[in-house]
């Protein structure tokens, strides 16, 4: 565009800028980070902003035991992205980073030292052994705290809130009290999620589901006695009337047949439950192959619509069974069946009791027989059937704590469930082959369905019934603050659907139906490495006693005072019982709990000891936003929605917001095995942090996320292109004085246009982060820098920018540079940190200068004119059209440049013809000449189909090229200095 001639080159007013194309992230990015902690501009924004609305974001605390995988990367940079953004838009964003310290993984990796070296955990002292699995997660919790530092995530690093901190271990106990007091803790011996590999009960968040193969046996149970309801009139007509004696003689030695997936239940099964909406029928063997269990003259009770199925399964074909009549829910009523264990060589009677039939709802003809097997101590369902009875003295203790049958049962004693390694024990092929010898099973087969696993060991779980601590969640809250319902259940459905924001929204129907349905918690492990549950029992006391459990303020008191200054190590010690329960209690009569409490309500407490409790918390409690994985509404979400609601009424969120998991670049699950892992601590040191952040701000958190080396080129394109807009944006504004700022109403209306533009986006900006749209925000404000800006208004000045005087054209096009420099690093900087901050020191040096001190800039409102911009919507369609003609001749080499063109540009409509002889059109469209004619369009004139009504016939510039500017004009060498044009020799003075 420019002459590149000696006497003229130096007299452009050419870009300059030291920043450079390449930004070198990597080396460069830990040079800013040590900047940023030596000015501290974390303690900065908190003197700045004092005064000004609280934003605070409750950081979820990630386990501190192992290295940063690419999810804890997404969620702490969508965590920053809230706060940069929030501050910049004026509020006071404190972040307290955080860490869920206590809990079984980093007990257990105490105990896989132990083990290498031959020790035995249990002859370890306790308080020893808490200590060292204190110091394993000091360890972790420094080196994720750089991790995460790196990615340049802020907040008050050197102050963050860790579970195992003493006041912490004082609230988290505090917190139990308050269930404790209120009356919703209680002791229950029932079914509980097991972990036989980690020896300790697991709640709901700490089991995920996998498939797993699993043994199916079809049982029959014999008919002993009953059954001899009189049929009612019409039931069955073949058997109306029939003689009772002969209807009780048809059920007698029959069998009721059911379905299970867990074979090793069957020992301890107590009733045979059925639905009284179910159809029943009594069919009879005729017929039989030689491999078959069932016997010619057997007969079975069934449910009507899987009894084909199920004696298919026996390997009886049409033909050789037949049905006898129906079965009444009456008849079944009055049924006892007999374990088909009874009469069992060596047994010694154990299983010679009856079984009863039991009616329940959850029994359904969908798969199976129609009939459950039902073992309250194995179940959540069974047990609660027995628990409607008031039959819990009729539950089973026959399993232990490894997942063994213990040493009472008879033939199975010893065998496990799930060994230590996670895999499949002898207890089910035992029990299936006893059945097979006792003539007590109809048919067997495998199935493959998902399955409980721990979280942590991955490796099956087991219901075990054991004696537990519970929180009850449809207990009254003894504590009178019922504005949101009486009991935790309530209170957390209310907060669901009154009091918090959901994003997405499908977060609140996950989490409602979750806790609808929820069991009470179960909230004691069998562990040693966390906060005990600080209560003492009556010894000789059974748990539905009134003074069972100690409910004292002033122990509570003396606990807390302890764990302030000891921490729940405290709780260990000798003398112990006596130092807490004092003088007014004999150590003897009392029982101390040595369980501790689940790691779910230690986070789920946190919004007592963070926010409650810290100079930097909320000031009213509640946090403004929780975020995390969709993981989490069946994890810290949900624990601590029930742990608020049980100890301060309600939620302790206004907002929730989850995010999706992240996939290679195929959708696959990330596994080491496959080698797709994709590390952050690699991608940082390939391309940058700024270039993981940018791959955050350009995908759709709420849905799951991939990510690859392919879309990693991809998003450092994008970033190469935004940079250069940046570049020229610098270069632009070079030595920029505020005394040149034009005022709007005195510029062209190019630049007023951009002005429009930007207070579009400025709304838009805002309205995005304000609503966590980071993809959103990020892509306007992309298209607009590679589209609006480089593509457009940056292309149209450049001739102004290098060329122009002092004119008012240039100094206007400079504010608006300006006015875009401002707008741009702030709108950026909350997702693009490193990148932003270099840009801003380009052109503001200085210890104290950083973008990241700055606001937003408020946009005037009337910046918007939106007839201006339907002008220049005009304006924009018709340079389209000239700009592909002019690209095909380039392409044909007629010219080499836009700037040998003069073409003749045809406009069918009189608007659109008026707004282009208003905008000095031949430099929107970068032309030597441009001539606009309303005349109609010739059939050789270019067009585009989508533009209709504009036609450019090409005709080269007359004149000479301007050894300046390059422009093409008449008047070239007629003016002071040689070959230039009237606007270059005037700029040369």
């Amino acid at each position: 565009m420019c002459a590149d001639t000696p006497e003229y080159k130096d007299t452009l007013n050419l870009p300059k800028t030291g920043f450079p194309m390449r930004a070198g992230l990597p080396k460069r990015e830990p040079g800013w980070l040590e900047r940023w902690e030596r000015i501290g501009i974390y303690d900065r924004l908190r003197e700045t902003a004092e005064g000004r609305p609280p934003f605070i974001l409750h950081d979820g605390p990630p386990y501190a035991n192992g290295n940063l995988h690419i999810g804890h990367a997404l969620n702490k940079v969508l965590k920053d992205f809230i706060v940069r953004s929030q501050q910049m838009l004026g509020r006071d964003a404190r972040y307290v980073p955080g860490w869920d310290c206590h809990g079984l993984p980093i007990e257990w990796k105490i105990e896989q030292r132990y083990r290498e070296k031959g020790r035995n955990k249990d002859e370890v002292d306790v308080v020893d052994f808490r200590q060292e699995c204190r110091r394993f997660a000091e360890g972790w919790v420094d080196i994720q705290r750089k991790e995460f530092q790196r990615l340049g995530v802020t907040g008050n690093w050197p102050e963050p809130y860790l579970t195992m901190d003493f006041h912490a271990e004082r609230v988290i106990a505090e917190e139990f009290q308050t269930f404790l007091m209120n009356g919703t803790l209680y002791q229950g011996s029932k079914p509980v999620m097991w972990s036989p590999v980690e020896k300790t009960a697991l709640a709901e968040a700490e089991v995920e589901y996998h498939d797993h193969k699993s043994h199916t046996i079809w049982v029959p149970f014999r008919i002993v006695s009953g059954g001899d309801a009189p049929m009612p009139a019409g039931e069955d007509d073949d058997y109306a009337g029939a003689d009772q004696a002969l209807l009780a003689s048809d059920l007698q030695g029959a069998k009721v047949v059911i379905w299970t997936t867990t074979p090793w239940t069957i020992p301890s099964n107590k009733a045979v439950a059925y639905n009284p909406e179910i159809s029943y029928g009594l069919y009879e063997v005729t017929g039989r192959p030689e491999e078959c269990w069932a016997r010619i003259g057997d007969r079975y009770l069934l449910a009507d619509s899987l009894a084909e199925e199920v004696l298919g399964k026996a390997r009886l074909q049409d033909g050789m069974w037949r049905r006898l009549r129906g079965v009444t829910a009456q008849e079944l009523s009055t049924m006892t069946l007999a374990h088909p264990f009874r009469g069992l060589d060596g047994a010694e009677g154990f299983w010679d009791y009856d079984v009863p039939m039991i009616d329940g709802d959850h029994v359904t003809d969908e798969a199976g027989t129609g009939f459950v097997h039902t073992a309250p101590s194995h179940g959540q369902e069974d047990y609660d059937c027995f628990v409607a009875r008031n039959w819990l003295d009729r539950m089973t203790h026959n399993v232990g704590e490894a997942g063994e049958f213990l040493s009472h049962v008879p033939v199975f004693a010893g065998l496990e469930i799930i060994t230590a390694k996670g895999k499949e024990g002898k207890a089910n092929t035992a029990v299936i082959d006893k059945l097979v010898e006792a003539g007590g099973l109809l048919a067997r087969g495998r199935m493959t369905h998902s399955y409980p696993h721990s979280w942590r060991s991955k490796a099956p779980v087991i219901y075990r019934n054991t004696p537990q601590w519970f929180a009850a969640i449809d207990r009254p809250v003894g504590d009178g603050q019922d504005t949101h319902g009486t009991t935790i259940r309530e209170r957390a459905l209310t907060s669901i659907d009154e009091l918090v924001t959901w994003t997405p929204r499908t977060g609140r129907n996950r989490l409602y139906s979750m806790i609808e349905a929820r069991p009470d918690w179960v909230l004691s492990r069998q562990r040693a490495w966390g906060v005990p549950l600080t209560c003492f029992t009556r010894k000789g006391a059974l748990p539905t006693d009134p003074d069972f459990l100690l409910r004292d303020p002033a122990v509570n008191a003396r606990i807390n005072e302890a764990f302030e200054t000891e921490g729940a190590d405290a709780w260990y010690k000798p003398g112990a019982k006596a130092r807490f329960l004092g003088a007014d209690y004999d150590p003897e009569e009392w029982e101390q709990v040595f369980d501790i409490l689940d790691v779910w309500f230690d986070s789920g407490s946190t919004h007592a000891f963070v926010l409650r409790d810290r100079a930097d918390g909320a000031p009213d409690g509640i946090a403004d936003l929780y975020l995390e994985g969709t993981d989490q509404h069946r994890g810290w979400f949900h624990s601590s929605m029930l742990q608020a609601c049980g100890t301060k009424g309600r939620a302790p969120y206004r907002g929730v917001l989850t995010h999706g998991f992240t996939l290679d670049e195929k959708g696959n699950k990330m596994s080491k095995s496959l080698g797709n892992t994709i590390v952050p601590e690699e991608v940082v040191k390939q391309y940058g942090a700024d270039i993981l952040r940018l791959w955050v701000a350009q995908t759709d958190y709420t849905a799951d996320q991939r990510i690859g080396p392919e879309i990693l080129k991809g998003v450092a394109d994008s970033y190469r292109r935004l940079r250069n807009t940046m570049r020229y944006l610098l270069g632009a504004v070079a030595y920029y004085d505020p005394a040149e700022r034009v005022v709007p109403a005195e510029m062209p209306e190019l630049e007023r246009y951009i002005l429009h533009r930007l207070a579009e986006l400025d709304h838009a900006v805002r309205k995005g982060y304000a609503e966590y749209d980071f993809q959103g925000v990020f892509q306007q404000l992309f298209n607009f820098c590679t589209v609006e800006l480089s593509a457009f208004y940056f292309d149209i000045r450049k001739d102004a920018l290098y060329c122009d005087g002092d004119t008012a054209r240039r100094r206007a096009a400079r504010t608006v540079m300006d006015i875009l420099f401002h707008r741009l690093t702030t709108w950026l900087a909350p997702v693009l940190v490193f990148t932003m901050e270099e840009v801003w020191l380009e052109r503001f040096p200085g210890e104290d200068s950083s973008v990241h001190l700055q606001d937003i800039p408020e946009t005037p409102a009337d910046w918007l004119d939106e007839p201006l911009a339907a002008k220049w919507a005009q304006v924009r369609r018709a340079r389209r059209v000239v700009t592909a003609a002019l690209e095909v001749q380039r392409s044909e080499k007629v010219i080499g440049a836009s700037l040998e063109a003069a073409p003749v540009v045809h406009v069918r409509d009189s608007e659109m013809l008026a707004a282009l002889r208003e905008v000095a059109f031949e430099d929107v469209c970068i032309t030597s000449d441009i001539m606009l004619t309303g005349d109609p369009l010739p059939t050789e004139a270019f067009r585009m189909p989508e533009i209709e009504g504009v036609g450019v016939v090409f005709e080269k510039a007359e004149g000479q090229k301007c050894q300046r500017c390059w422009k093409i004009l008449p008047d070239v060498g007629q003016h002071a200095h040689p070959a230039t044009c009237k606007r270059c020799s005037a700029a040369l003075g």
